[in-house]
Formats: C-alpha cells, structure tokens, sequence
C-alpha cells in the first residue's frame, strides 16, 4: 500500500512540476514577445545581424587606417632621428636657428567676397633666424584672435592650430612677400569689426622646440 502511493504521488508531483514548468515558460515567452512589440512600435528598432556585421567591418576598417597612419608616422619619425643622430656636431651650426617671429602689416580681417562683411582673419608671418634671414622653419601654429574689450570667456573669439603638413603648402615667397599666409573663416565669430581686435600666435619650431610667440593688435580699415 506505501509503494503505491508513493508512486502516484511522484507521478502526481512530476505532473504538476511538468504543468508548472510549461505554464512558467510560456508564460516568460509571452512577456518577451510583448516586451519586443512595445520596443518595436515606441522604441528604436533593434539593428539587424547584417546590419550588426556591417558596423564593425566599418568599425575595423577605420582602426585600420588609423593603425596604417600612425605606423607611417613612426617609420618618418625614426628616419628623421637616424638622419639627425648620424650628423657630427659641427654640421648643426650650418642649420637655421630661429630668433623671432613676426606679424607683417598685412595681418587683419578681409572682405573676400565684396559683401561688406569682414569673414576672413589672415595671418602673415614670417619666422626670422640669427642673421636677421625669412625662413620657412619647420613647425606648428596656435593662431587666438581676442576682443580685449570684452570680459571673461567672451574675450577669445577663436582659435586655431595649424599643423606642420598644413603649414608647409602656406609658405609665400615672392618679390615682396616672404611669409607663411594663414587664412581663417572669422563669419560666424566677428560680429562687428568696430574696435580692434588682438591677434596672438605661438610658432613652435621642429627642429629647435621652441615657442615663439608674437601678437599684433588690427584695427578696421
């Protein structure tokens, strides 16, 4: 008699736990499938797998060439090193040493366009050696163009860098002008050209590292 009911009882429990189970799953099933429609209908859609796959094969991509880049970089970084390196002492005191920068006349805000607005800061300057020589030095540049008149953040009106690829393609050297000539769009930060405004530069030398730095105060024409 024990035996028996010890069997139905099992086979009654397992039943039940088989009933429960089923209830308990499609029951998870269901509240995911609705969690899935609410998504759908007021959330963004889930991107595809394809869609997945195709964002990181661009994704890689992009390291890739980043990896290519800097690669590049460090192969032109180790030559120029070798080269220097491999230079006896008295071979450096052929090489240009810089004194000075300066910012010519020319430097101000221009109308390039003939619409009366001013939408072009340019900037000429002109590295200068020990032997009072132009130059087309090898470097970087922070261009700040300042309205001292204003107080706080409000006074830096912009600013912009200028790297040394850049830089090389902006060197002028004609019968009156021996310059670096740097163009900047100013339209959307100088309002009105009334009062003057103060230009400061830093040109940071390659081959020295120093930071030479320079401002020039433009007035309206």
């Amino acid at each position: 008699m024990k035996r028996c009911v010890s069997h139905k009882c099992i086979s009654r429990l397992s039943s039940v736990v088989r009933l429960l189970s089923s209830a308990f799953l499609y029951t998870c099933a269901a509240v995911l499938l609705l969690a899935a429609g609410c998504e759908t209908n007021g959330g963004p859609k889930p991107a595809t797998p394809a869609e997945r796959i195709q964002a990181l094969r661009q994704e890689k991509r992009q390291l890739q060439n980043q990896l290519e880049q800097s690669k590049s970089q460090n192969q032109q970084l180790k030559k120029q090193v070798q080269v220097i390196s491999g230079l006896p002492e008295d071979k450096f005191e052929g090489l240009y040493e810089l004194k000075k920068i300066k910012l010519t006349r020319y430097t101000n805000l221009y109308d390039k366009d003939d619409d009366g607005i001013k939408e072009k800061l340019i900037v000429y300057i002109q590295p200068i050696d020990t032997e009072n020589n132009k130059i087309k030095a090898g470097g970087t540049v922070d261009v700040q163009l300042w309205d001292l008149n204003k107080k706080g953040d409000k006074a830096l009106l912009g600013e912009w860098h200028v790297g040394p690829d850049e830089l090389k393609k902006l060197w002028f050297d004609a019968l009156l002008f021996i310059n670096y000539r740097l163009a900047f769009d100013v339209a959307d930060i100088v309002e009105n050209f009334d009062e003057p405004l103060t230009v400061k530069v830093t040109f940071t030398d390659y081959l020295s590292g120093k930071a030479l730095k320079e401002q020039k105060v433009i007035k309206p024409r």
